[in-house]
């Protein structure tokens, strides 16, 4: 009788958590374990897949890149490779958000990247007319995904110019993520940020307030009265964050959270 081989025999075997760790730990990795957990989640089963997205974590790839999700104020954010990868930080921009709008209607991300800041306010504030912009095509489609399934309008262009000008004066939440490092900081950042990230979305001027500036001078004209506009920011560069919100005619302030090293300007239209 002719020798029937096995063809299970010859499928790629799934690596196991312990190699994918091992892989992750070389390249530098520090929750290697974790990390592994996650890239087998992602595989759904599939070895190629694995060890492929091993490969791209092990030579620098941010982890969320890798397996094409970051988690955000609870939810699940889809990123892509070429858009913003949104910090746990920045939550508490949007946990100030709410605090001071519970009851916001009309909500705007602004450079809003994948649209994860605009999101978590939807799903918390449940029927908020959201509406996303950013100059990126890559993050106005990401955004989509991001935002799509919520009611959301997401929209291409320079700031305000990409808005309808029907929110004129009717923006209840104004959320700006804006790019605040200085020109020149850039090649210190992070190799997963410096290489991996677009440089719009990092790149704040010279130092780092210039889209702050711009975003804090025309933000009066689209806020409703007792509206808020809210802008993350460093250590550094909050003095004059403020200043710029104050010069605009926001009532303005400075929250901080030491535990995530947060800071966010928060600017209310009188």
């Amino acid at each position: 009788m002719p020798h029937r081989s096995d063809p299970s025999a010859h499928s790629p075997v799934l690596p196991s958590r312990d190699a994918v760790a091992a892989t992750l730990r070389v390249a530098g990795c520090v929750f290697a374990e974790d990390e592994a957990d996650l890239i087998l989640a992602a595989a759904n089963g599939d070895p190629s897949a694995v060890e492929g997205m091993a490969a791209r974590r092990a030579a620098g790839l941010p982890l969320e890149l890798v397996v094409g999700w970051a988690e955000f104020a609870g939810l699940r954010i889809f990123v892509e490779p070429g858009v913003f990868v949104p910090r746990r930080r920045t939550e508490f921009l949007v946990e100030q958000a709410l605090t001071l709008a519970p009851d916001a209607s009309v909500v705007v991300d602004l450079c809003c990247g994948s649209g994860a800041v605009g999101a978590a306010l939807t799903v918390a504030l449940g029927a908020a007319d959201l509406h996303a912009a950013d100059i990126d095509p890559a993050a106005v489609s990401c955004a989509r995904r991001n935002v799509a399934s919520l009611g959301g309008h997401v929209h291409q262009g320079d700031l305000f110019d990409a808005l309808p000008a029907r929110l004129r004066g009717r923006v209840d939440v104004l959320a700006a993520n804006v790019p605040y490092v200085p020109s020149d900081e850039i090649a210190l950042l992070p190799a997963e940020a410096r290489d991996h990230e677009p440089r719009v979305a990092l790149d704040g001027g010279a130092d780092g307030l210039d889209i702050l500036r711009r975003v804090a001078a025309e933000a009066p004209g689209w806020l409703a009265p007792g509206g808020h506009l809210l802008i993350e920011t460093s250590p550094r560069q909050a003095p004059e964050a403020l200043s710029a919100f104050i010069e605009s005619g926001l009532e303005a302030s400075l929250a901080v959270c030491r535990e995530r090293a947060a800071r966010v300007v928060t600017g209310r239209r009188p």
